[in-house]
């Protein structure tokens, strides 16, 4: 990544002196299809025209391109000499007029690495597809531009494409004379660009609404996939979130939706979840179900739909000014995601979810060394890659509902359209938001935006009950601590507005809540008078209702009560919490794994909601592999393949749970008995009634296969030949790289590390099947070459490949004193290496510690 960095000093200083008027960009991918021609990269035409004004005559800037080579530049009708201006990511523009007009014609390279234009090759057909990607900054790679957020402009696109293709933008489109023309856009960001291009699957619809006034909005809808995909397609359910979440927001934002039409593309490859481009949102195409899934998939892509509409508001309309503000669009949205599916759809337990998997992912983003405030210090680009994470969406998101319970739903929805209104089109800091939030509330959004915005780090909150002499609650307070693994500067106590619940079993031994009280936890310890006099507690749950952002801990009866009657809790949230709470004492190292564990073959089978069943598989499953005593390892892992293959058995024929119990059977079947289970299941000779073992179980059962040895690599072509499609493909990457032998490995090694020739997707595919937990001895060598290659490669590569590589091969499963005494010497000795490199390095390395602690907590059990 030599040379494509981009400050923050730098983009205010740009910012300061220019203003965009419009750009017209003209691509020619024609070269898309057909052999490749000469040597190096493909490439396309990129011709792009900016007119912007200068606010000092004679100044000097620079405009943004990442391009093999440029044909031609000229600067006021005066041609530039590219080899003098244009350095391989910047050009350089001297002397400016008040009025400027740059035009740029260059070859842009395709992508392999879903960073700028993607162009896919389905092996299934032989049909090419094309997309873009841009955030934070790839748009540079597609066309010249000042790449920043708040260089705002309108665009108008034209595109020239092969005969039978379709191609989309964001705004409408018309094919006239060979060449696609796309309506001028409103006043947008160059990283929310897009293009859409090829044979694409694609269905319409139309979306209605009228306003109070009479006023009539008409919004187009589309919604396209390869054509693979097309037999799989449930367009029908993509239209109806979309429109309920159309409804939902224009009922909550009083602002009608500014972009014309409204495009949903499934593309494949695609390094994210989805992409805000407005009238153009991209998704990955893995939101296309090519299987039995479960509810919790269908509520996921419902959630993901409505967190990206809702940026066409929070993050499109108005904009944040640099990246520091990166949490103005995505806390919003991610909060948004959940809080529309709650209101809008049928997914009415979407706060289950939240609670459970979203809000894991922030604890555990907040508990690194890397940890940062959810208004983050971003320096340059490099930084606002990395700062796409747990702390920028979920804590973020997390923070907002606690807001909404501290100022009220109206007023935080008040300050929303107020903001909508104050600054469509434009761009933002935190200060702009506090100020309609003062407005609404009448609170002190300063205060609670130190508290909450700009400190880091996550607390705990354990309940303290003292009991009178008759058994009943003499004293109950709530104690709070900030993390002890927090840095010193981040050991922040936080205004908490928490309820707190009481739980006692009935006479029929359902385990329910019997008294709440809320309260405004402040310090370290806050007395609930509201809950003196009540009945002695069996249970004390002192985040209920999850309305703030904190770890819960339990008191000693509490722990005793869930240790015994954890399945009898009968509401779904507070069980939820519960089971996150013991997660978090887990990685804490304070209950040991085979304790969770015993936990989870005990009550999981009786667990309602899906989604809290899956993620509690995907968190044993992960405590198995880094957090269990070694010693304990296979016995562990012995119990939890025949206590899934038992609730594999006993669940209903056909049903959701069957399905995840069949899928966690799978990833934890180590022994010959079970490895024969699945490959009876596979080969028909094994059934379970209700059972389907579709194409993506089959792949399922083939990965602990493949890595246990139990089929070669014949069975793994043949299943291509079976499932000749690009899911296929990936999926047979995959398990070919999980093969254990050390040729396999080296091969595997070699491919990502040494070569740039796999895309994407294959990267991800082997570095997934590359690493196993029982192919620990084997992965011995791969220590020291990974500290040799990752400054190489982060060098050299883009910055995605660079990040899945350095967090994908870390030696993680090498868990052990020596392989944190390595990561310690390469930091020591890579002190001047690219910040984002070191942050990525120093997250594997307190993830490896904390391993270490929990094994040393287990072993101790």
């Amino acid at each position: 990544m030599p040379g494509e960095n981009l400050t923050r000093d730098e983009a205010r200083e740009r910012a300061a002196l220019l203003s965009v008027d419009g750009y017209e960009v003209a691509l020619d991918v024609r070269s898309a299809v057909g052999e490749a021609q000469g040597e190096g990269p493909r490439t396309f035409r990129s011709v792009t025209t900016i007119r912007f004004r200068c606010n000092e005559p004679g100044a000097s800037s620079f405009a943004d391109l990442i391009a093999p080579s440029v044909t031609a530049v000229s600067l006021n009708g005066r041609d530039l000499d590219p080899s003098e201006v244009f350095d391989g990511s910047r050009i350089a523009l001297e002397d400016l007029a008040a009025d400027n007009e740059l035009v740029v014609d260059a070859r842009c390279a395709y992508s392999r690495t879903g960073e700028g234009l993607h162009r896919f090759v389905d092996p299934e057909d032989g049909e090419v597809y094309l997309y873009t990607q841009y955030e934070p900054a790839d748009s540079r790679r597609v066309f010249a531009c000042f790449e920043q957020p708040d260089l705002k402009a309108p665009f108008r696109f034209e595109v020239r494409a092969p005969e039978e293709w379709t191609v989309w933008s964001n705004g409408a489109g018309e094919l006239a004379d060979g060449v696609w023309r796309f309506a001028e856009t409103k006043p947008i960001s160059t990283y929310i660009t897009c293009v859409v291009a090829g044979p694409y699957h694609y269905v319409t619809d139309s979306y209605q609404r009228v306003f109070e006034d009479g006023t009539r909005l008409e919004i187009p809808l589309g919604a396209m996939c390869r054509k693979g995909l097309a037999p799989h397609f449930d367009a029908d359910d993509v239209f109806l979130v979309t429109k309920q979440g159309l409804d939902f927001f224009h009922d909550h934002f009083d602002y009608p939706y500014p972009f014309g039409k409204y495009d949903q593309a499934f593309v494949p490859e695609y390094n994210l979840g989805a992409m805000e481009n407005p009238g153009m949102v991209t998704f990955r195409e893995e939101y296309i179900f090519r299987g039995k899934v479960t509810r919790a998939s269908y509520e996921g892509r419902a959630n993901t739909i409505l967190h990206e509409m809702a940026h066409m508001w929070f993050g499109d309309l108005v904009t944040m000014e640099w990246w520091d503000d990166l949490w103005l669009k995505e806390s919003f949205a991610d909060f948004m995601g959940a809080f529309a599916n709650v209101g809008a759809t049928r997914f009415k337990d979407a706060w289950i979810t939240f609670a459970n998997r979203r809000k894991a992912w922030a604890y555990r983003a907040d508990q690194l060394p890397s940890t940062h405030p959810i208004t983050a210090d971003i320096r340059d680009l490099e930084d606002a890659k990395l700062n796409f994470d747990g702390i920028t969406y979920a804590k973020g998101a997390s923070a907002l509902k606690q807001l909404v319970a501290y100022v009220g739903q109206d007023a935080f929805l008040e300050g929303a359209r107020r903001y909508f209104k104050r600054h469509a089109y434009g761009n933002t800091r935190l200060g702009d938001l506090l100020s309609v939030l003062e407005e609404t509330s009448g609170r002190d959004m300063a205060a609670w935006s130190r508290s909450w915005l700009q400190t880091a780090g996550v607390n705990s909150l354990t309940p303290q009950v003292l009991l009178s002499a008759e058994g009943r609650v003499d004293e109950l307070a709530v104690v709070q601590e900030a993390a002890a693994t927090t840095p010193a500067d981040h050991s922040q106590l936080r205004p908490h507005r928490v309820a707190v619940g009481l739980y006692r079993r009935t006479a029929e031994g359902a385990l329910e809540r019997y008294a709440r009280a809320e309260v405004d936890v402040e310090g370290t310890r806050t007395v609930v008078a509201e809950l003196a006099g009540a009945e002695a507690p069996e249970l004390v749950l002192v985040n209920d209702d999850d309305l703030t952002y904190c770890k819960t801990r339990f008191d000693a009866t509490s722990l005793a009560t869930l240790r015994e009657h954890l399945g009898a809790l009968t509401d779904p949230l507070a069980r939820a919490l519960c089971w996150s709470a013991l997660w978090n004492m887990t990685r804490d190292a304070l209950l040991p794994t085979r304790d969770f564990a015993a936990l989870v073959l005990r009550f999981a089978g009786r667990e309602s909601d899906i989604g809290v069943l899956q993620m509690l598989h995907a968190w044993t499953g992960a405590a198995l592999v880094h957090y269990a005593a070694p010693e304990w390892r296979e016995a562990g892992g012995r119990l939890l393949a025949e206590g899934a293959l038992r609730e594999l058995r006993d669940a209903a024929p056909g049903s959701e749970q069957q399905l995840a119990w069949a899928r966690f059977f799978a990833s934890v079947a180590a022994e010959e008995a079970d490895l024969a289970v699945l490959r009876g299941l596979l080969e028909g000779t094994e059934k379970i009634d209700g059972l389907e073992v579709d194409q993506e179980l089959r792949w399922t059962f083939l990965t602990p296969l493949s890595a246990h040895g139990a089929v070669d690599g014949s069975v793994l072509v043949a299943e291509l030949v079976r499932d000749d499609t690009a899911s296929g493909k990936r999926h047979q990457v995959r398990c070919l790289a999980s093969r254990p032998s050390d040729v396999v490995k080296a091969q595997a090694w070699a491919q990502v590390v040494e070569s740039d020739k796999l895309s994407n997707a294959l990267v991800e595919a082997t570095i997934a099947g590359f690493a196993q937990p029982s192919q620990r001895e084997l992965l011995a060598p791969y220590t020291e070459k990974y500290f040799a290659a990752i400054e190489r490669v982060w060098a050299e590569r883009s910055i995605q490949i660079g990040m899945d590589v350095v967090r994908g091969l870390f030696p993680s499963l090498r868990d052990s004193q020596d392989t944190l005494d390595a990561t310690d010497a390469w930091l020591s000795a890579h002190e001047d290496a690219a910040p984002a490199l070191r942050r990525l390095v120093l997250e594997a390395r307190d993830d490896l510690a904390r391993a270490l602690r929990a094994q040393a907590c287990d072993g101790g059990a």
